[in-house]
């Protein structure tokens, strides 16, 4: 059972990283994954149901907080945006070359990556747009 729920796992991780070559959703990929390794981990298991129950809670109770976690942190990044808060840092940088645009990022940026990591890939990623237009 392990050593097929592991085979299942692989071919998922494949799927999401050949996310355009195969033209497969890496999100629908990932859903049927865990489908998949949750269906043979209970149907192939021989596991009774309160420990089944228990499992699964547990599982869905951790990718509910980090889902819940990253939704704020993503609306507090989209809130900035959409009030032009990145304005202030995008008027300041001057450059389109890609190698000086990354030493200012990781320079002004790295030491807020510790602590707020969510904000700051998704502030990342909203500069990069604004700049490399």
């Amino acid at each position: 059972m392990e050593i097929l729920i592991l085979v299942v796992f692989v071919i998922g991780y494949l799927a999401i990283a050949l996310e355009h070559p195969i033209n497969i959703n890496k999100a629908a990929s990932a859903i049927l994954t865990g489908v998949l390794c949750w269906s043979i981990f209970i149907l192939m298991g021989h596991h009774t149901p309160e420990f089944i129950n228990h499992e699964l809670l547990e599982h869905l109770g951790e990718i509910a907080s980090i889902l819940f976690f990253l939704l704020g942190a993503m609306t507090i990044v989209e809130l900035i945006d959409a009030h032009d808060g990145f304005d202030a840092i995008t008027g300041r940088i001057n450059t389109t070359d890609k190698r000086k645009l990354l030493w200012i990022i990781t320079i002004h940026f790295f030491p807020f990556s510790c602590t707020r990591q969510p904000d700051y890939s998704n502030c990342n990623d909203i500069l990069n747009k604004k700049v490399i237009q």
